[in-house]
C-alpha cells in the first residue's frame, strides 16, 4: 500500500488551473504588495468564519506575535499559555517581551487544562492564549469566563484548526478565532487551508484592535494615508497578494477538505478503538474537529512506529518535547515533572496520516496493519 503523511499536491494539483489563473493575474498587474487580493482574501476569510475584521500578515507566528503587541501586552506582563504546543505560542510572548507562563493540558483533547489554568493565574497575568491543537477546539467557552472573571485579554491560536466550530446554544455554532479579542491562523503549506510559503492572518471584531494591527503589520503607516508617515514602531509583517490570490481560490474548497478529514478521523477512530495498549482521538458532542492531524496515544509507541515504517506506512510523532523542556525556555527552572499530562502525551503520541486526499480503503487498510501488528 502506497500512503503519504500529508500530501500538499494532490490538493495543490486539484485547483492547478484557477491557482496559475490567480497567480498569473497578480503577477501580469504587478500588484504585489498590500494588494487587491490580499483585501479580497481578507474580507472572504472574515466572512468565512463570521468575524468583522481580518488582518493578512506574513505568518501564523507573526499573526500571534502582532495581535499580543494589539492587545498592549508588555514586558512586564505574564501571558499563560499551553505547555504542549508548538513552541510558536511561547516564543510571541517572549517577543513582546512578556513572561510565558505554561499551563499543562487535557490528556483527552491536548488542549489546556482548565484547572491548571486558574492555579497559574496571578497579580501580573494579562492575556491567555488558548490553542486548537490539532484542528480540536480548546474548551473556550469556560476559558472566556475565567478570562472575564479576572479581566484577562484572550489570543486563540487557531493555526492548525481553520473551519472548526464550538456549540454555542441549541444549533447555533462559532468558529473557533472569533471567541477571544484575536485569532490567529497559519497558512503554512501544510495546514489546512495552506499557502505556497508562509502566510498568517488575524480576526478581530474591535475597530480599534484592526486599525493597529493594520499599523503593525506595515510599518507604523495607516492605511489610506500618507505612506511616508510611520506613526507607531511597526513590522514588516504584510501578506503578499501573490499568496492571497492562491488562499482565496483555496477558501472555496476548505468545507470539502475538512469533511474528508472528518470523516477518515472518524473510521480511524471506529477501527481503532477497541484495540488495546492505544487512545484513539477524543471527540465532545459541541465541538467540532476538523484534523489537521489524527493523534493516537499507544503504550508501545516506538515499536508501532517502527512496525508501521517497515510496512511503508509513515506516522509522525511530533511536539515530543513539552516546552518546559525545550532548552529555549531553561531560564524559566522548571523540572521534567512539573506538567504529566504533556509529558505521559510526549511519550506515546503517535499521528497516523491524514490529509484531504486519504481514501477509505487507506484508512481502513491502515488501521487492520495496527491491529495485527500489536496483537
Amino acid at each position: 500500500m502506497s500512503v503519504s503523511f500529508i500530501d500538499i499536491k494532490t490538493q495543490n494539483k486539484s485547483i492547478r488551473k484557477k491557482a496559475i489563473e490567480a497567480f498569473t493575474k497578480v503577477y501580469d498587474k504587478g500588484d504585489f504588495i498590500l494588494g487587491h487580493e490580499v483585501k479580497l482574501f481578507e474580507d472572504a476569510f472574515a466572512g468565512y468564519c463570521h468575524s468583522k475584521f481580518a488582518v493578512g500578515v506574513n505568518s501564523g507566528t507573526d499573526a500571534l506575535f502582532l495581535g499580543l503587541l494589539a492587545l498592549g501586552i508588555k514586558p512586564t506582563d505574564e501571558v499563560i499559555c499551553p505547555v504542549y504546543t508548538y513552541i510558536a505560542t511561547a516564543l510571541s510572548i517572549s517577543y513582546v517581551g512578556a513572561k510565558p507562563v505554561f499551563v499543562d493540558v487535557d490528556k483527552r483533547t491536548f488542549n489546556m487544562d482548565l484547572e491548571d489554568l486558574k492555579k497559574k493565574i496571578t497579580k501580573r497575568t494579562k492575556a491567555i492564549i488558548a490553542v486548537h491543537l490539532y484542528g480540536n477546539p480548546a474548551p473556550m467557552r469556560q476559558i472566556m469566563q475565567i478570562a472575564r472573571k479576572y479581566k484577562l485579554k484572550v489570543i486563540e491560536d487557531a493555526a492548525q484548526s481553520h473551519g472548526a466550530q464550538i456549540r454555542v446554544k441549541g444549533n447555533k455554532w462559532q468558529d473557533v478565532g472569533t471567541f477571544g479579542d484575536v485569532g490567529c491562523f497559519s497558512f503554512y503549506p501544510t495546514k489546512n487551508l495552506s499557502g505556497c510559503g508562509d502566510a498568517g492572518l488575524i480576526v478581530c471584531q474591535k475597530k480599534s484592535v484592526y486599525e493597529q494591527l493594520l499599523m503593525l503589520r506595515d510599518q507604523g503607516r495607516k492605511a489610506g494615508s500618507n505612506r511616508h508617515m510611520h506613526y507607531i514602531r511597526g513590522y514588516n509583517s504584510r501578506l503578499d497578494s501573490l499568496q492571497a490570490a492562491v488562499l482565496r481560490q483555496k477558501l472555496k474548497y476548505l468545507n470539502d477538505w475538512n469533511a474528508v478529514r472528518v470523516r477518515m478521523a472518524g473510521i480511524y477512530s471506529q477501527n481503532l478503538k477497541d484495540v488495546k495498549g492505544i487512545e484513539v482521538s477524543h471527540q465532545e458532542n459541541d465541538y467540532k474537529n476538523v484534523f489537521h492531524i489524527y493523534p493516537i496515544l499507544v503504550k508501545r509507541r516506538d515499536f508501532l512506529y517502527k512496525q508501521l515504517r517497515n510496512h511503508n506506512i509513515p506516522t509522525g510523532i511530533v511536539y515530543n518535547i513539552p516546552l518546559h523542556l525545550q532548552p529555549a525556555y531553561a531560564d524559566l527552572k522548571h523540572k521534567k515533572g512539573d506538567f504529566p499530562a504533556a509529558v505521559y502525551i510526549c511519550r506515546h503520541i503517535l499521528c497516523l496520516p491524514m490529509h484531504s486526499a486519504l481514501t477509505v480503503k487507506q484508512v481502513k487498510s491502515i488501521s487492520m496493519c495496527i491491529k495485527n501488528i500489536l496483537k
